[in-house]
């Protein structure tokens, strides 16, 4: 059985929950809160340098990193993973579309004015960029979707897991999506899919979140 160490607010973190909700595999779930130091101390820093979550433990001892590369690993062989060569490329195409021009938008104006007391104050030089940034992405995901249901495959895949994320919750964060109407569809899309679970959702059995803690 997997083991994730994740963030219940954080989106990469629900990414690969939510990716596991829907392929119905078991996990045990350790929640760590990056908010209260958890993630750097030397009992998780021991499983992961970085110092983030997700985390997967794989096999005992075995680690993998990077909310991405841990949704390829969990969705391989399945009907989220495309077949094709050319289909598995344009999922990873969106994945790294959602790395490098949705998540360090988007992902951190979530965080800082969502998670973070204060954080709106603290960051008001970067909110600008970030919402200038975080609508051109938007502006490309509809441009892409309005012609079609999902962002690869012509079906859902990890690469809908991947977006779905954060822009799930850019209202939360300032962005209007009022204007992106093929957006809101396709994200009532991914909720209508049997076995979706919101950010909110909790697994049967949760460990104790200090557990982390504990270990430092």
């Amino acid at each position: 059985m997997y083991k994730l160490y994740s963030m219940q607010r954080s989106g990469n973190s629900y990414k690969v929950r939510l990716a596991l909700a829907l392929l119905n595999a078991p996990y045990q779930a350790i929640e760590v809160d990056i908010l209260r130091g958890e993630s750097r101390t030397p009992d998780f820093l021991a499983k992961n340098p970085s110092g983030q979550v997700p985390l997967l433990e794989v096999a005992e001892g075995r680690y993998l990193a990077e909310s991405n590369a841990i949704l390829w690993y969990v969705c391989g062989g399945t009907s989220l993973a495309p077949e094709s060569r050319v289909e598995r490329a344009e999922a990873l195409q969106w994945m790294f579309f959602e790395q490098h021009a949705l998540e360090p938008n988007i992902g951190a104006a979530y965080f800082w004015l969502s998670l973070v007391k204060g954080g709106r104050d603290l960051q008001t030089h970067a909110l600008e960029d970030w919402m200038e940034r975080g609508y051109a992405a938007l502006q490309v995901m509809e441009n892409h979707i309005k012609t079609r249901a999902y962002f690869a495959a012509g079906q859902l895949t990890v690469a809908d897991i991947a977006l779905y994320g954060y822009t799930h919750v850019a209202d939360r964060c300032d962005y209007d999506l009022a204007t992106f109407p093929a957006i809101r569809a396709w994200l009532r899309r991914v909720e209508q899919t049997p076995g979706f679970v919101t950010m909110d959702w909790q697994p049967a059995e949760v460990d104790d979140p200090a557990g982390i803690a504990a270990g430092a």
